[in-house]
Order: structure tokens, then C-alpha cells, then sequence
């Protein structure tokens, strides 16, 4: 198997808006996998359909001619034009496709790095694929090796570890000031699509309670159900702060929603337990002053873009690194799947080596009757030894930097060299 036999060819975030991607996109239960398989020269195939990516990773024994085909197949059913087809698509081949999955799988290619969704969904798109018996010896290794790739990244740099989005920041922030953050309780003030994304990763967090305040107590009720929470209105918003210990206000309204003289006295009723408050209106909803008031800590969408934009100089450190990672493992790689090409080479070379070595132990044997079993052994040892020290060499140049020379040169001239692909019997 040579590596320029393997492709990745596909459409992403970077290559194209969502407006195409999502003619592209294929739901799990029906992925047309069967179909592509069924594509002269495609041998095994793999889909991966994500929000921001759609890719056909596929092997093939007509590199020249299958590729246009599966792309092809993959805007068959969109009503984009063959020059759009080349606007949008990029196809990888041999020693860059394997670099590219492997940056996918580590997330080195996701519009957030370092995220961690895209290793579970690439592990879902081969589960498929195996399961309709579309994958073989080289995506089952290319595949599992994209996953053992992600996750030395993970083990080996901190690519995950900083907050990258303004809502995860939120909740980073609370972390550290709360420490664990399981039974706490929290409140959204309004209903700005970052806030519930940060109410979404305090969940996940084990948070006990939310509680959704809104102007138009319908609104409060229907997102409160989604959250599991309760609902209340705009005028119970001081009286709640009492059990609240994150406020998340994002109403859009045009003064403030919270000033320091009504938080100062909801303080001494908490015992001057913590209040974190996350303040991602624009204009703002929480008064400044109230920073100034005693375990009080107020950030505002600035903050947590400084605090995001740290956070995303030490990721891309931490990427950079990752991406040395992949480099090294798409060598290791190559070289595996160079030695997979040159098995078959070997084996012939060994299985005509032995024969020439059989055919003449047996004629001269014929013509040797005295010898004893234990004098024809020692001949026999004697021929064998002769062989494998005469393939010595050839095969030690085979196998010698197969990952930097061309391997289909050197197993060409071997073969014709020995003459492997003649039918005709060896003869003296």
C-alpha cells in the first residue's frame, strides 16, 4: 500500500460558508457509505459530517481517477455549479492527508483549538464506517492512530486547558473564585444567547439551581424549562440575590439593571458569602460601583475578552506544539505503511528464494544416496543459510529509509531485478 493511495477531500469552515456546508452534510443514520465503497477503485471509506466540516477520508488503487468521482458524488445532491466545486473543496493525498487528519482529530484545525467535541465525533464516523464493514487495514490503523495522536496532544500540552470563548470564560472565572461549583445556584438576568451558553458549562459543572429572571415573565417561563430551572419576574430580581451565588445578566436594556445599593444590603442577608456577576450586555446591565462592595466580584464583557485573549495566546503556544507532535507521527506513519507495501515484495522474494533453494536441494539429493538423514539435514541448513544471507541484502535495502526515498522505485527495481513478476519457472 503506498500512501499516495490515501485521500481526505472534503469542504470546511475555512473553505466554505454554512450555507454550503450544509447542502454537504450527511446525518449519521444515513451516511451513503455503501455507495461510495461502490465507487471504481474506492476499497474503504470513512464520512465525517460535523457542523463545520464534511470530509471523505477514502483509499483507492486509481489515485488518478477516483478522487473526481467522490468529489463529484459529494455535491451530487447540492445545486452548486463544477466551478463551485473547486471553489470550495481541498484534497489531501498521501504523506498531507494523514498530516490533516491527524491535525483534525487534535483539534488543530477547529475554528476553536483545542476543543475536545471533534475527537468524539471522528471516533462516531469510524464506528460507522466499521460497522458497514467500510474500513480495512489502513483506515483501521490510520483512524485509530488519529486517535492515539489527540491524545498524546491532550497528555502532552495543555491545548485544552484555557478558556477560549467568552461564555467557558465566564465559567472559568467562577471556578476559581467558588472552587467547585456543584450546588450552587444561578441566575440569568435576560436572555442573550452567550448567557445561556454559559449556563449551558455551568451545568455541566453540577450547578443545582437556575433561575431566570426577564422582563416578560412568558420568556422567563419557556427558558427555564429548558435549564430544568425557574422562572420569576423582573421585580423579584433583588429578592432572589439572597440565594444566588452567579448572576449572569445580559438584558439588553438601556440603563441599569442592578445598582450597588440594592446588591449592599442583599450582602449582610448572605452573611457576605460570594457573588460572582458576569455583566455581557452592551450597554451594561450591572453597575460598576459594585466591585467596591466586599466579596463582590464583577466582570464585564471586556474582561472576559482579556481574559479570552490570554487564554488564546497560550493555546496557539501550546498548538504549535501539538502540531510538532503531528509532524512526528505522520513520519512514524509513513514508515508503517511503507513497510505494508513492501511486505508483499518480501514474501515473494523469500517464497522464490526458497523455491530455487528447494528445487536444487532435491536434485542434488537425487543423485547423493548414501548420504545418512542426519547429512542430508546439514545440507539442507547449509542451503537455507546460503539464502538468507544472499536476501540479506536486498531486503536491508528495501526497508532502509522507506519513509524518505520513493518506496515504489525501490520495490519496482527489486522485483525486476529478481525477476518476481515473470510467470515462468526459475531454471539452471
Amino acid at each position: 500500500m503506498q500512501a499516495e493511495n490515501i485521500f481526505v477531500l472534503g469542504v470546511n469552515h475555512k473553505t466554505a460558508p454554512v450555507a454550503i456546508r450544509e447542502q454537504l452534510a450527511f446525518s449519521g443514520e444515513t451516511l451513503p457509505l455503501k455507495e461510495l465503497l461502490a465507487i471504481d477503485g474506492c476499497t474503504e471509506c470513512c464520512i465525517l459530517s460535523t457542523c463545520n466540516r464534511v470530509e471523505i477520508i477514502f483509499v483507492t488503487r486509481n489515485p488518478d481517477s477516483t478522487p473526481l468521482t467522490i468529489r463529484n458524488f459529494l455535491f451530487g445532491k447540492s445545486l452548486l455549479s463544477d466551478s463551485d466545486y473547486d471553489r470550495y473543496t481541498y484534497l489531501h493525498q498521501g504523506q498531507d492527508a494523514i498530516n490533516h487528519l491527524f491535525r483534525v482529530g487534535a483539534s488543530l484545525d477547529s475554528m476553536i483549538v483545542g476543543e475536545p467535541q471533534i475527537l468524539g465525533q471522528l471516533k462516531q464516523a469510524y464506528k460507522v464506517a466499521n460497522d458497514n464493514q467500510c474500513t480495512g487495514t489502513v483506515l483501521n490503523r490510520f483512524l485509530h492512530k488519529s486517535f492515539s495522536v489527540a491524545k498524546r496532544i491532550r497528555t502532552e500540552t495543555n491545548i485544552g486547558g484555557s478558556a477560549v470563548s467568552i461564555s467557558y470564560a465566564a465559567v472559568e472565572l467562577a471556578k476559581k473564585i467558588f472552587g467547585e461549583l456543584k450546588d450552587k445556584v444561578v441566575m440569568l438576568v435576560g436572555a442573550g444567547e452567550m448567557a445561556e451558553l454559559a449556563a449551558e458549562h455551568l451545568i455541566t459543572q453540577g450547578i443545582s439551581q437556575v433561575v431566570v429572571v426577564n422582563r416578560t415573565f412568558e420568556n422567563a417561563v419557556k427558558l427555564a424549562k429548558r435549564f430544568n430551572g425557574k422562572a420569576a419576574g423582573l421585580d423579584d430580581l433583588i429578592p432572589q440575590l439572597t440565594d444566588v451565588d452567579i448572576l449572569i445578566s445580559s438584558t439588553g436594556a438601556q440603563g441599569l439593571v442592578l445598582k450597588r445599593d440594592d446588591v449592599k444590603p442583599a450582602m449582610k442577608q448572605r452573611m457576605n458569602r460570594p457573588l460572582f456577576l458576569i455583566d455581557i450586555a452592551v450597554p451594561r446591565d450591572l453597575d460598576p460601583e459594585l466591585n467596591n462592595l466586599d466579596n463582590v466580584y464583577l466582570y464585564d464583557i471586556d474582561d472576559l475578552k482579556n481574559v479570552v485573549d490570554i487564554n488564546k495566546a497560550e493555546r496557539d503556544k501550546e498548538a504549535a506544539r501539538g502540531e510538532r507532535i503531528v509532524i512526528e507521527e505522520t513520519m512514524k506513519f509513513m514508515q508503517w505503511l511503507a513497510g505494508l507495501a513492501l511486505a508483499p515484495t518480501i514474501m515473494d522474494l523469500r517464497t522464490k528464494a526458497d523455491g530455487i533453494c528447494r528445487a536444487e536441494i532435491d536434485r542434488t539429493l537425487s543423485h547423493l544416496k548414501e548420504l545418512s538423514p542426519k547429512e542430508m539435514k546439514s545440507l539442507e541448513k547449509m542451503a537455507e543459510a546460503i539464502t538468507n544471507k544472499l536476501l540479506h541484502d536486498p531486503i536491508l535495502y528495501l526497508k532502509g529509509e522507506i519513509h524518505k526515498e520513493a518506496p515504489g522505485q525501490k520495490l519496482a527495481s527489486i522485483r525486476q531485478i529478481f525477476g518476481l513478476d515473470h510467470d515462468h519457472d526459475q531454471e539452471n
